[in-house]
């Protein structure tokens, strides 16, 4: 009866070793990153630019939306990782066995949690991309104004645009 019992734990908590190990791999996904993006004025050469935006409303048309692509430089891991995934690992690998069964599986999770860990945070430090989108407008006096966005919305080439500030509307 006792040893039925000792197979009943041993079993649990090898469900619970997988499911602490489930939960872990589902952190390798890594989380959104949203880029801010900024406004600038652009002059394509050898049209004229307003040296400064003007502080009424401006009107314009659309004359082009090109995609822009950044990417971020990753960095190598520090190891922080492979010590925390390391330790968890092996505290999980402890619960399961007994004796020399016990030694095996913290060595296991020692291992496995070490490397899972590592995964993660090599995942984390990754290069990433990031696109926005640049709107040209050439404005009814001549000039030419680009600014840098993460979505265009609507916009399309042609559109009659109005300029407040650093704000674009379709009319």
């Amino acid at each position: 009866m006792n040893n039925t019992l000792n197979n009943r734990f041993r079993f649990a908590r090898l469900g619970l070793g997988a499911v602490a190990l489930a939960a872990l791999t589902a952190c390798v996904a890594p989380a959104p990153y949203y880029q801010q993006t900024t406004t600038y004025p652009y002059s394509p050469a050898p049209y004229p630019i307003a040296a400064t935006p003007a502080p009424y409303a401006a009107y314009g048309r659309v004359v082009n939306i090109e995609v822009l692509q950044t990417q971020t430089n990753g960095g190598p891991t520090s190891g922080g990782g492979a010590v925390a995934g390391g330790v968890v690992g092996g505290v999980l690998g402890n619960q399961i066995g007994h004796g020399s069964g016990r030694a095996a599986a913290t060595a296991l999770g020692l291992v496995g949690g070490a490397l899972l860990g590592n995964a993660i945070e090599a995942n984390n430090r990754a290069p990433r991309v990031y696109q926005s989108y640049r709107v040209s407008i050439q404005t009814d006096n001549g000039n030419y104004r680009a600014f840098d966005v993460s979505s265009p919305g609507d916009l399309r080439v042609g559109d009659r645009v109005r300029i407040d500030g650093n704000q674009i509307s379709r009319i």
